[in-house]
């Protein structure tokens, strides 16, 4: 297997303007989302170089971009803030802590991608990827309220935020304020045209720093980035506090699994974009070495971005070389232009994270979950408020564990309506005309027990249910040649039915079982109550049987054992 990704120089254009376009649209959103996050721009700039770099160089999907997301901003703020508040506020030890479990986020995400887990982890339920995405684009805009009022966040999260919002407005600071309406309305209003050329929020970015440096630079107050030091980032040695290591590996389990949905929905994106395919696995190794090398040289943790990643395909690129031209170029910004970012409104990168928090938001599912499914809706709602005002890790436990118990009780309810008891002819539109021959010939002493799909634990009841057909007959054939799997309860379910029929002296057939159907009734000795020649291959096989059986107890031969019989000695 090739250890990096796809890197050709056959679509060298393509590729290097898709890496130039991305790393335009990057730079503020890098700026906006280290700021948003509490580990200051520089860490925004180092996350999108690193994570960028290392995620295209050993990725598995070749024009995929990865950077600092929405999503991860909002998990990588909750853990510098708990991470810092444990160091009573020391912020340098706090970061040290916080950056630490951006390595053993990575370190998860490549377990995962080695154990070849890739394909299973966007495995859930759309309710729930809807609601926690829309959970987490309401933290962010909650979250920037207060540096989009002009003020400082206060302490305490969201809940926090919320219950301060009569200070925030009361203490509104006007000049911030307007510039980042301002933002907004670039962001929202600037022309596609230009949009082709300039990404909007670039624009707004250049715009909203030049107004405030016309129109207020002589105004004391305003609250800017400061100044980002030049030079190559500082090797951070990671640090793990023995009373704090359990809440360490939750928080990375959580940023691992939040990045690994995060990139490999993208990766499907951007799939369905080159039409090609990438690898799961590989993404999720690559994902995980960018973010271990991140994490230990100060930077936030990232994904994949999907408007980074959309542009660059967009604009041309096929190859991984895209995603290594858009570092690189972030790499000589942080170089050579790091000062010229000192006097960017922080009002203005709250404002361009507030816009992504908005887009974040699922509205599209949102407007039509209730028509699809009001069960969906309240599944989707709640994940939502659990996400917002809870946790991540409850939200998306206690939705994805909801929606699979609805889910199996529809999927139980439609397999039960395939469990069926046929006695004769006027049943048995399943059979040909020689088994609608034999089963009439039987006169209604031979019950026919017919299942179909997969048999899973919730089909255990319907099994069950039908044992009471049994009573009047002498003979029950199981018919499982339509089942493709069976699970053990269901299987349990069968062997209490066989056991009930011998326990009453009757005959017990099982027809066409698959092979891995079959060894686990051997496993569970449910084939050892049988003699061999009641298992058979074809319904006619059973019932010519089975009507043999019934003929010669018609002619009072009563007790005749259930075990061992040869019906071929009877002519």
């Amino acid at each position: 297997m090739q250890i990096t990704n796809r890197i050709h120089f056959r679509n060298l254009r393509g590729d290097i303007f898709g890496g130039l376009t991305a790393a335009v649209i990057a730079l503020p959103m890098a700026l906006a989302f280290g700021v948003a996050s509490g580990a200051g721009p520089a860490a925004g700039l180092y996350g999108a170089i690193l994570v960028g770099f290392f995620a295209a160089l050993f990725g598995g999907t070749p024009t995929l971009i990865s950077e600092p997301t929405g999503p991860m901003t909002v998990v990588m703020t909750s853990v510098i803030a708990q991470m810092i508040a444990s160091q009573d506020g020391d912020r340098v030890a706090g970061l040290a802590l916080a950056f630490t479990v951006v390595v053993m986020a990575g370190i998860i995400q490549i377990a995962l991608g080695a154990l070849k887990l890739g394909r299973y982890v966007t495995l859930m339920p759309y309710t729930v990827i809807s609601g926690f995405m829309s959970g987490i684009g309401i933290i962010l805009i909650i979250l920037q309220t207060a540096p989009f009022l002009g003020q400082k966040s206060p302490a305490g999260g969201v809940i926090g935020t919320v219950t301060n919002i009569p200070n925030l407005i009361a203490n509104i600071q006007p000049i911030e304020t307007f510039l980042a309406v301002l933002t907004i309305a670039i962001l929202v209003f600037s022309p596609k045209q230009i949009n082709k050329y300039i990404p909007p929020q670039l624009s707004a970015l250049v715009i909203g720093t030049v107004v405030s440096l016309i129109f207020f630079g002589n105004v004391e107050g305003i609250r800017r980035i400061g100044e980002i030091k030049a030079g190559l980032p500082q090797f951070v040695m990671p640090t793990i506090e023995p009373g704090l290591f359990q809440t360490m590996l939750i928080d990375a389990l959580v940023l691992g699994m939040l990045g690994c949905i995060d990139a490999l929905l993208t990766s499907v994106v951007a799939d369905s974009l080159t039409r090609t395919e990438h690898d799961s696995n590989k993404e999720l190794i690559g994902q995980g070495i960018g973010n271990i090398v991140s994490g230990l040289f100060g930077g936030i943790a990232g994904a994949g971005a999907t408007m980074g990643t959309v542009v660059n395909i967009q604009t041309g690129a096929r190859t991984a070389l895209s995603g290594l031209t858009r570092a690189l170029i972030l790499l000589v910004i942080v170089l050579w232009a790091a000062p010229l970012t000192s006097v960017i409104p922080l009002a203005v990168l709250a404002a361009i994270a507030l816009k992504v928090g908005v887009n974040i938001i699922d509205w599209s599912f949102l407007k039509r979950a209730h028509k699809v499914s009001p069960k969906a809706a309240l599944i989707m709602y709640g994940v939502i408020i659990l996400t917002v005002f809870v946790d991540l890790i409850v939200a998306v436990g206690v939705g994805v564990f909801v929606a699979n118990i609805l889910t199996i009780e529809r999927l139980s309810n439609l397999r039960s309506e395939e469990v069926k008891t046929v006695t004769d002819a006027d049943d048995a539109i399943i059979l040909n005309d020689v088994e609608r021959d034999l089963l009439d010939r039987a006169n209604n002493r031979v019950l026919l027990f017919q299942l179909e799909g997969p048999m899973i634990f919730g089909v255990a009841k319907a099994i069950a249910r039908e044992q009471t057909a049994m009573k009047d007959h002498d003979v029950l054939i199981l018919d499982l040649s339509e089942v493709p799997h069976m699970g053990v309860t269901s299987s349990l379910a069968v062997e209490n039915a066989i056991k009930e029929a011998i326990d009453n002296n009757r005959h017990v057939f099982i027809v066409g079982a698959a092979a891995k159907i079959k060894q686990r009734l051997q496993k569970l000795g449910i084939l050892n109550m049988l003699p061999p020649h009641h298992v058979v291959e074809t319904r006619e096989e059973a019932l010519r049987q089975a009507l043999s059986l019934v003929n010669y107890r018609s002619n009072d031969v009563t007790n005749y054992p259930t075990t061992g019989f040869n019906e071929t000695a009877m002519g």
